[in-house]
């Protein structure tokens, strides 16, 4: 493939602390048709096994195309976009590591990284949920809290490349008051951050907080439909909570619509009372933009990461 043909293919790989996902993608007009799925185990710890298993599972998707394509990665955390490392990530053999160049070596191609919460995004606003509209934010609900900001199908990361960050605002005075609760330490080194709060162990932690014992969130949904006093008030706290960092996402980017993706997004009662809540919190005149289930739902990571290489590889050729 000479440097003014486009790529006929992409690989799209989700890295989480137990998986690898490959997916490999033809290029069918304007769309991505998939060709071979794999899933391996992550190995955490050790660097080269990860670099090892990721030759592994590209080898296999080039040998389904037919030919080597170029890759996309989402990951959690975020790469140091001054010295190019990894941090924050739930792959401990990652942490401080020069992931993309090792890979680009390793592979003798580009590699694309990504934040896998910006991956999600530009998934659902590509063929997703959110297709076809303006603007869109996807808002991860999950063991941590994030999200990616997409306008008319292209993911805008930011100077730090951390645009879509939500889960790391502060949580503010008043709410900590009304609910009379903690203001608790995140891992990025900052306190009182709405991810505690609101992703699926801070719902856990207010079941605690109210003097229940901790429950997963589907445990507590499903207690709440059978009148649980306790279980009721979690829910009621953690909408309340939940409403005002998307009323300040709707404040800040006012996108077409705002789709959830994550553990927590499997639950019905976000998608039927979440809106009126966001009023709330919003102007009087202020509309709410659709609060929409994702349509990959754990399956858009990959395809994800393989729309933003072609997303940053297209751009770099023009």
């Amino acid at each position: 493939m000479t440097n003014t043909e486009k790529p006929r293919g992409y690989h799209g790989i989700d890295i989480g602390g137990t998986k690898i996902e490959l997916v490999a993608f033809a290029v069918d007009g304007d769309a991505l048709r998939e060709v071979h799925r794999e899933r391996v185990a992550t190995p955490g710890h050790d660097f080269q096994l990860f670099v090892d298993a990721i030759t592994g599972v590209v080898e296999r998707g080039d040998a389904a195309l037919g030919f080597a394509a170029p890759v996309g990665i989402g990951l959690p955390g975020i790469v140091d976009q001054q010295s190019g490392r990894q941090l924050s990530s739930n792959v401990p053999a990652l942490n401080g590591r020069l992931v993309a160049p090792v890979l680009e070596e390793a592979l003798a191609r580009r590699v694309v990284i990504g934040n896998d919460c910006q991956c999600f995004a530009l998934s659902e606003a590509q063929g997703g949920a959110a297709d076809g509209l303006p603007s869109m934010f996807g808002a991860i609900i999950g063991t941590g809290a994030g999200g990616g900001y997409c306008t008319d199908g292209r993911l805008h990361r930011g100077l730090n490349g951390i645009g879509g960050e939500w889960g790391h605002w502060s949580m503010p005075g008043h709410l900590l008051e009304r609910y009379v609760l903690p203001v608790i330490d995140c891992p990025c080194g900052r306190e009182g951050c709405l991810e505690r709060y609101v992703a699926g162990p801070g719902m856990s932690m207010l079941h605690r907080h109210f003097g229940g014992d901790g429950a997963a969130p589907m445990v507590l949904a499903a207690r709440a439909n059978v009148d649980d006093p306790i279980a009721a008030k979690t829910l009621e706290a953690h909408l309340d909570l939940l409403a005002h960092a998307m009323s300040c996402l709707v404040l800040v980017l006012d996108p077409h619509a705002i789709v959830l993706g994550g553990g927590l997004s499997q639950l019905p009662h976000l998608y039927q009372q979440l809106p009126a809540a966001v009023r709330r919190h919003l102007f009087s005149n202020a509309q709410v933009p659709p609060i929409l289930p994702p349509r990959f739902g754990d399956a858009g990571g990959a395809r994800g990461a393989a729309l933003l290489a072609r997303q940053q590889l297209s751009a770099s050729a023009s």
